[in-house]
């Protein structure tokens, strides 16, 4: 997973975290997701990303996730903040 496939620029779609190479914001996939959409639907949609580098970004927020998670209390498991 050594490759930037994700990229905040002041100059490029207002500092959203877009995927690297296009305008297309990560949230994009989130929200596809969300709805209940699949990535190839996104990646149909959006062809200037490519299949891995959605991958390496799930797998990205992934790691974020469980960072947050571990720096606090995990409580009826859900992440929640310690009081």
């Amino acid at each position: 997973m050594g490759q930037q496939v994700i990229h905040r620029d002041p100059e490029i779609y207002s500092g959203a975290t877009v995927f690297v190479g296009t305008r297309v914001p990560l949230s994009v996939l989130f929200d596809y997701l969300k709805a209940g959409e699949s990535i190839q639907c996104f990646l149909a949609d959006y062809p200037s990303v490519s299949k891995s580098a959605a991958i390496v970004a799930l797998e990205i927020a992934e790691q974020c996730a469980d960072r947050w998670c571990h720096s606090y209390s995990v409580r009826w498991r859900t992440c929640l903040p310690a009081h």
